[in-house]
Parts: C-alpha cells; structure tokens; sequence
C-alpha cells in the first residue's frame, strides 16, 4: 500500500524591521540542514518574494508537515541576490525563530521550526550591519 502523505500546513511569516520599502523581501523555506541558509540551491526548498512595501507578511499554502527552517533577506536593489562585503551582508537578513547573529549564520536547529496540519505563525526580524 502506498504510504499516505503527510498532511499539509500553512505557514504565515510576518517581517518586521524593514529599514526601507525599498526592493523586495524574499523568503526561502528548506527542511535540509545541508541548504540551509543558502536554501536557493536546494531543488526541494519553497520560495516566496513580494515588494517590500506589502511584505509585512507572506504565506506558504499546502506545506508538508515536518521540520522547517525559514532564511530571508530584504533585497533593496532587487538583484535576487544577498549583497555583502569582505563576506559581510549589505542588506537585511533574518531567520525563522529569530536566533541571536554571532559571527556567520545560525545553524538549521537553531531556525528550526515544525509545520503541520493547521495554520501556524512566524515573525522573522531582519538585522542590517553596513
């Protein structure tokens, strides 16, 4: 017998601390610690993106139930990409459960977040440095 699928989730992220409505906000949603924070290059991961002048909050539909970790950026010049400099993010950044910015991203465990059926809520705050 096939193995019935897990049920889907919705997951409402709110963003807050935007420094501008400059750009865009994207948004990137993985299950795989190896993709993560650089979830665009995992060929599984979920993406979102909307003008950062309505992006207070965006909604993945029909999520499968697991664990999760959220990884975003407000791109202000609408490159589709992270600006840094000498390895240092020139745009805002942030991370499912708000995990404390040392020296370099957090790990997956540290975002990690659990989807399920039902409609859950993360607020992602972005931090800027330069």
């Amino acid at each position: 017998l096939p193995a019935a699928a897990a049920p889907a989730g919705q997951l409402d992220v709110s963003v807050t601390n935007l420094r501008s409505q400059k750009g865009v906000v994207r948004l990137c949603l993985t299950r795989d610690p190896r993709h993560f924070p650089r979830c665009q290059e995992d060929p599984a991961a979920l993406s979102l993106s909307a003008p950062a002048a309505r992006a207070s909050t965006l909604t993945f539909h029909a999520v499968p139930a697991g664990d999760y970790a959220i990884a975003a950026f407000h791109d202000e010049n609408g490159n589709s990409r992270l600006d840094t400099f000498a390895r240092i993010p020139r745009e805002g950044f942030g991370f499912s459960r708000n995990p404390p910015i040392r020296f370099g991203p957090p790990r997956f465990g540290e975002a990690r977040i659990s989807v399920g059926p039902g409609k859950i809520r993360q607020i992602v705050r972005l931090h800027y440095i330069l």
